[in-house]
């Protein structure tokens, strides 16, 4: 289970003061963090939150515009190229949809990473691939096509795929979304496995409480591109700031509407 009480490791991520604008939004707003060797970070957050920007700019995928993001020792944004495919070696992601290659059978999405990153024979990645298979209870279906599988079967081929090169560090963008709780309950278990069974660290992006409970050692809360709090998942369930209660109790928002600033956006004058 998550919730593991330890000692402070050394992190294998550290987000400094980092900004992330797109033109001129900032959608993030002066962010640090550390995601610690070993653990299950849960980053949380409501929509608009920040939350799908922040794994971008960690995966190398968005550049900051400010700050900066160092993973496993390097700042992945100005390393040279030949480090910055090394760090992508050591880097595993499973997205929210899957992202299988529909054309392409279950085996051949779990090896893809195989064939960019290694010069391994064809048996060996095959052997690989159906060791990662049973790592995630779906040994047998490696000649079977995306189409042919549950929402929760290509969600696990996904979250093989994303360990196929033992990686020490994993992002899981939503997991859970769009799944039933029966499901989504087993795919917790799988990460809770993964984490214990490859001793890797794992990022999962997620809105959904009950997992991000279930699963997380730690909890960042985002709120308008901003870290509310980070702790523990007792902390971040006791925490007295509103804006938290209002996200793990679902309350909405109140809007405050200042007329002579709707009346200006609705114009156009809005400086």
């Amino acid at each position: 289970m998550g919730n593991r009480a330890q000692t402070a490791p050394d992190p294998v991520v550290q987000v400094r003061d980092l900004v992330v604008c797109y033109g001129e939004r900032e959608i993030l707003k002066g962010i640090d963090l550390e995601i610690r060797r070993g653990e299950v970070m849960v980053v949380m957050g409501g929509s608009g939150s920040g939350k799908s920007t922040f794994l971008r700019t960690l995966l190398g995928l968005k550049a900051p515009s400010h700050g900066q993001v160092e993973v496993l020792g390097h700042n992945i944004h100005t390393a040279d190229r030949r480090t910055r495919l090394a760090l992508r070696r050591q880097m595993g992601v499973a997205f929210q949809g899957g992202a299988l290659l529909s054309s392409l059978s279950v085996g051949e999405n779990v090896r893809l990473p195989l064939r960019a990153h290694t010069r391994l024979d064809e048996n060996t990645m095959r052997i690989m691939t159906r060791l990662k298979l049973e790592l995630v209870n779906l040994a047998g279906f490696e000649d079977m096509m995306p189409a042919e599988l549950s929402g929760g079967m290509v969600k696990r081929a996904a979250f093989a795929r994303a360990v196929v090169m033992d990686p020490k560090l994993l992002f899981f963008d939503e997991p859970s979304a769009g799944l039933d709780p029966v499901t989504s309950a087993e795919l917790d278990e799988l990460i809770l496995r993964l984490r214990d069974a490859m001793k890797t660290t794992i990022v999962v992006v997620t809105h959904e409480l009950e997992s991000a409970f279930k699963i997380a050692d730690r909890i960042s809360v985002l709120g308008e591109g901003r870290v509310l709090m980070t702790g523990s998942v007792e902390a971040v369930r006791n925490s007295d700031d509103e804006r938290i209660q209002n996200l793990l109790n679902r309350r909405p928002r109140d809007a405050v509407l200042d007329g002579d600033a709707y009346l200006r956006r609705l114009t156009g004058t809005d400086a």
